[in-house]
């Protein structure tokens, strides 16, 4: 398959724009198409991975995903291919692009106070996706190509977390002019509130949870010193529009849903991370003792991953079998284990784990990562490559499955599919440079005649499109 050629296409054959922009209840006649909305998100995507925010954690960006296509089912495109990730930012914000991409500050997931809370806020920004806002304005500059609307779509994404940042992009685009335009206007916010409570609604969530979470943001913001939430700057909110929220969910009855253990264990590795070990060691056992709030599940899990950072594999060795005793059938604390498993140094009994485990959580990337690179470390490349195909007509963009497979394929000393294979990751990360030099020396490694012809089609593509982007 020709995986360098469809990223291009997909990210970079920018096709004309047309005129005329629709009313906003008319969505059939969006000046950009679907696959030109797409089209934009996906090139977006490519400068979004490549940047220090983005937040390359499997467990989280497949929780948000799990999460979100189960709002998505509910939505007025449901075959829309959305794409949820999360960034490491601590300011409580999340936005929408063009074409279904959806990102999460870990700000705003340790803000939340439930997993309907969460809910809401995705749902909000699904709207916007649904009902095409961002892509409207956006393409409200009908006198650019995609690709410079590409840049303008990272634009509006520096503008909700660093203003500087956004900027010096808009002055990049010599686009001054479309300042005023970054932000959704009020009409966009009552619309996406309005549909989001419907998807809210029917995906089983608490509707209370919307108006409840914007409600404390608002006061927080008059309570503590500082600019304004990020969210609340690039959603703007007034008193109005949160009355018109709760007018809306105060004729429903109120619905104590239950969080699912994975919003829990996805919030604790977060509060784990941000922390410094002795500080997460103390605060989870201080949790476990008192019994006083949270989920004992989730402290003990952030209390074993504290102690696998700190080095003390015997403490954590003995608090995993209370974890798993708790829950069972978890592709989280499975993960968890695994690695426990992994820092006790024993390579047979780890394999076996991992063995079972991946037979049990088969989709679970966390897992395979790990058990790739123990199979790796054991020489068993084959069953390396073996594991990896599924993933990757999953995951097609996951950078790190094909360094995984390019490690295999170099222990088997295939020189040119290990090349090759470094190649998808590069291009997959926007670095379209190092994506051609390592097709060069896929290349100068020699193969079949269909190698060879695969290669040749990649470096045609790779250089009409630097040819028409420019020098670095």
């Amino acid at each position: 398959m020709k995986k360098i050629t469809v990223l291009l296409l997909l990210c970079f054959s920018l096709p004309t724009v047309g005129e005329g922009l629709p009313d906003l209840g008319d969505i059939s006649q969006t000046v950009l198409t679907p696959l030109q909305e797409r089209q934009i998100g996906q090139q977006s995507m490519l400068q979004i991975r490549a940047g220090k925010q983005f937040l390359d954690d499997p467990e989280i960006n497949d929780y948000l995903n799990q999460l979100g296509y189960k709002l998505v089912e509910n939505s007025a495109e449901p075959s829309l291919g959305f794409e949820f990730f999360a960034l490491d930012d601590p300011s409580i914000n999340a936005f929408a692009m063009p074409g279904g991409f959806i990102g999460v500050n870990s700000g705003l997931l340790l803000t939340a106070q439930s997993e309907s809370e969460l809910a809401a806020v995705l749902s909000h920004e699904i709207a916007h996706v649904t009902q095409h806002h961002l892509a409207r304005i956006i393409a409200g500059q009908q006198n650019n190509g995609l690709a410079t609307m590409a840049a303008l779509a990272v634009a509006i994404l520096a503008s909700r977390t660093n203003p500087q940042a956004a900027e010096a992009a808009i002055v990049s685009l010599q686009a001054h002019t479309i300042q005023k335009q970054l932000d959704f206007t009020r009409t966009h916010e009552q619309e996406a509130d309005r549909i989001g409570l419907d998807i809210l609604q029917k995906s089983n969530f608490n509707i209370h949870a919307m108006p409840e979470f914007l409600a404390r943001l608002q006061l927080a913001t008059r309570l503590l010193e500082g600019p304004t939430p990020t969210y609340l700057r690039t959603h703007p909110i007034t008193s109005d529009r949160i009355a018109d929220i709760e007018n809306r969910v105060s004729k429903q009855p109120y619905r104590l849903i239950p969080d699912s253990l994975d919003f829990q264990l996805a919030r604790t590795k977060l509060i784990a991370a941000h922390k410094t070990v002795p500080d997460a060691i103390t605060y989870f056992s201080d949790a476990l003792d008192t019994q006083k709030h949270g989920n004992p599940i989730a402290q003990r899990y952030g209390l074993v991953i504290s102690l696998l950072r700190s080095g003390n594999i015997k403490r954590a060795s003995l608090e995993l079998p209370i974890l798993r005793k708790l829950v069972k059938n978890n592709p989280m604390i499975e993960t968890l284990a695994g690695k426990v498993r992994l820092a006790e140094n024993n390579p047979t009994e780890a394999l076996a784990f991992y063995r079972t485990a991946v037979q049990n959580f088969p989709q679970h990337r966390a897992l395979i990562y790990d058990y790739a690179e123990l199979l790796l470390q054991n020489d068993q490349a084959e069953t390396v490559l073996d594991l990896l195909i599924d993933q990757l007509v999953r995951h097609p963009s996951d950078t790190r499955l094909y360094e995984l497979q390019a490690k295999a394929y170099a222990l088997l000393g295939k020189i040119l599919e290990q090349h090759h294979a470094l190649a998808y990751s590069y291009a997959w990360q926007g670095n379209l440079y190092a994506a051609l030099e390592q097709l060069e020396m896929a290349k100068q490694a020699g193969g079949n005649f269909y190698q060879l012809s695969a290669i040749e089609s990649d470096l045609r593509e790779l250089r009409e499109l630097l040819g028409t982007q420019g020098k670095p």
